[in-house]
């Protein structure tokens, strides 16, 4: 099983600039695509970006291009959200997960940390 903790959310301005952290422990980190998703009050969960395994690809929704950069350190067993320009549809519970590169269901969960932007 791989265990995922998120930390790094709290209340910001509009237009400033938060970075999420998430941290694995368990299985084999390097055997994983990594997926940040958000949850705002009153809406589905989506996937907002994902990291290939070796992190050499990303993939982002239309509105956080440009503005959002995912990345992953694999010596320290972590995936990692940059997120500038906040706006206030940015606000919501985010989430890391995880799925095997074979599979599109992903498996592992962390516990989620909440972002709020205020205008």
């Amino acid at each position: 099983q791989l265990q995922l903790v998120e930390s790094g959310g709290g209340l910001v301005q509009v237009g400033v600039s938060l970075r999420l952290s998430c941290a694995a422990s368990g299985r084999t980190f390097t055997s994983y695509v990594m997926g940040w998703f958000r949850q705002a009050p009153g809406k589905e969960r989506e996937l907002v970006a994902t990291i290939s395994v070796s992190g050499d690809a990303t993939t982002y929704i239309a509105s956080v291009k440009g503005r959002f950069v995912i990345s992953r350190d694999n010596v320290k067993q972590s995936v990692y959200l940059q997120m500038n320009s906040l706006k206030p549809g940015d606000t919501g519970v985010y989430y890391c997960a995880s799925r095997r590169p074979a599979t599109t269901k992903y498996d592992y969960w962390g516990q989620g940390t909440q972002v709020t932007v205020s205008s």
